[in-house]
């Protein structure tokens, strides 16, 4: 019975809200993990008959199996949004998410690359695919989704930008260097020819050498692997959050740095300028010891 208000749920986040595949999917896990951990305390069939109290139990029962806070807090977060609809939807009366305490989170800055590292993975004897991969990270500040998502038609190679939708289907334009457009002109002649060799009929930019399309794995793998090479776990991530950090420390604004990465809130992109203060100290003091 739970399971089908946690289906109209997903439904409704989809269809009315707009959010991505990947985040419909984590409410799904998220929402499903609480559902089947009721249905252990006793027979709830009746949304009515779930309390506070039961939610305290499973946040304990998250902490006895050593869930981090920030797994928890993301769990908690899926329980209060389908609580809210619910009430919204009048399928309930009472919200029995409402002051269910957080754990508390310590920021942790993001992990940077200097430029000297993103060189240096340049200069790894990439292939045309790869080169194109890393100028889209880290020169456009794109998702590891919306890479792997991208499409021809969202390339303007004459007027130097991309076009990206991003989280909750946000559509934004991002300028593209001239590095960045070399690499995707040679690219794309080998791609014409996977196409041809292949005979695929497909709009999106990245296909791999057997004619597969490029996956966010493929992607996390190849990132991955450069990291090893410089003795350093990165990810995708790790180049947005560089992208992001070095246009600040060479004076970009920080609205226009909010409006490339598609944050929606401009305290999520305040995060950088506290991590250019830090790597500002770190070069000032390793001068001047």
């Amino acid at each position: 019975m739970l399971i089908q208000y946690i289906a109209e749920y997903l439904e409704y986040l989809q269809a009315e809200r707009g959010l991505a595949q990947n985040t419909i999917d984590a409410y799904r896990r998220d929402l499903s993990s609480f559902s089947d951990f009721l249905n252990t305390l006793e027979d709830i069939d009746d949304l009515e008959k779930i309390k506070r109290q039961h939610i305290n139990y499973y946040i304990k029962e998250l902490h006895d199996k050593n869930y981090t806070p920030t797994s928890v807090t993301r769990k908690i977060a899926a329980i209060r949004g389908w609580f809210r609809w619910l009430c919204a939807e009048e399928f309930i009366t009472q919200d029995a998410s409402f002051g269910v305490e957080l754990p508390k989170l310590v920021k942790k800055l993001p992990k940077v690359m200097s430029v000297s590292e993103i060189e240096k993975i340049l200069k790894n004897n990439l292939n045309e695919t790869e080169t194109v991969m890393l100028e889209l990270l880290y020169g456009a500040g794109l998702r590891v989704s919306e890479l792997s998502a991208l499409e021809l038609n969202n390339i303007e190679l004459s007027s130097r930008y991309v076009r990206c939708i991003g989280k909750g289907s946000k559509e934004r334009l991002i300028p593209i260097g001239n590095k960045a457009k070399k690499a995707i002109q040679k690219y794309l002649k080998i791609r014409d020819l996977y196409i041809k060799k292949y005979r695929l009929d497909t709009k999106r930019l990245l296909i791999k050498e057997n004619g597969h399309l490029m996956t966010r794995q493929d992607i996390y793998v190849f990132i991955r692997k450069q990291g090893e090479l410089l003795k350093k776990h990165i990810s995708p991530h790790t180049l947005r959050h560089s992208f992001a950090t070095h246009m600040l420390e060479n004076g970009a604004d920080l609205r226009v740095v909010q409006e490339l990465l598609g944050h929606s809130d401009v305290s999520t992109t305040q995060l950088y300028t506290h991590v250019s203060k830090k790597r500002l100290k770190e070069v000032y003091f390793s001068i001047n010891k």
